[in-house]
């Protein structure tokens, strides 16, 4: 049975390190929205457009995971899924493919996400934003950590 893993957490939790080891453990297709986003876009994380950008590669990163599943492959989803109500709908698309689902939550202190994202904005990346750490306050706000049922593998 395929698997689809969806990678929570907040940007420099982790999220695209565990997946890339996922990724070669479990022999899995490995789709990293910002690694897209940035490839197409550039470093917009301060323009208009760009959550909606965001959101139209999301879709076609879905068009290509679900097709994925449906034929037998596991598929690792790095997008961050902030909200439980987004996180459950991907584990029941994922169910009507007929395939499981684990959420990968990485769970790191402010201080530290802070910490790690001077560090991260200090060096430009072709496969990370910079992101204004003014931005990122009001996301640890927002961010709704799983639930332990959330944690549970579904089959």
């Amino acid at each position: 049975m395929a698997t689809l893993h969806l990678m929570v957490g907040l940007p420099c939790s982790g999220k695209s390190t565990l997946a890339k080891k996922i990724e070669r453990e479990q022999f899995a297709l490995r789709l990293t929205v910002d690694e897209w986003h940035i490839h197409l876009f550039g470093q917009d994380a301060e323009e208009l457009e760009h959550d909606a950008r965001h959101s139209l590669i999301e879709l076609m990163l879905w068009n290509i995971a679900s097709r994925a599943l449906e034929l037998g492959m596991n598929v690792i989803l790095d997008f961050g899924f902030w909200a439980r109500e987004e996180r459950e709908d991907y584990r029941s698309r994922a169910k009507a493919l007929g395939a499981s689902s684990e959420v990968h939550f990485l769970d790191v202190p402010t201080d530290e996400l802070m910490r790690r994202l001077t560090a991260r904005n200090a060096q430009a990346s072709p496969f990370y934003f910079s992101i204004p750490e003014a931005m990122m306050t009001p996301w640890i706000a927002f961010f709704q950590k799983p639930t332990p049922d959330e944690l549970e593998r579904r089959d």
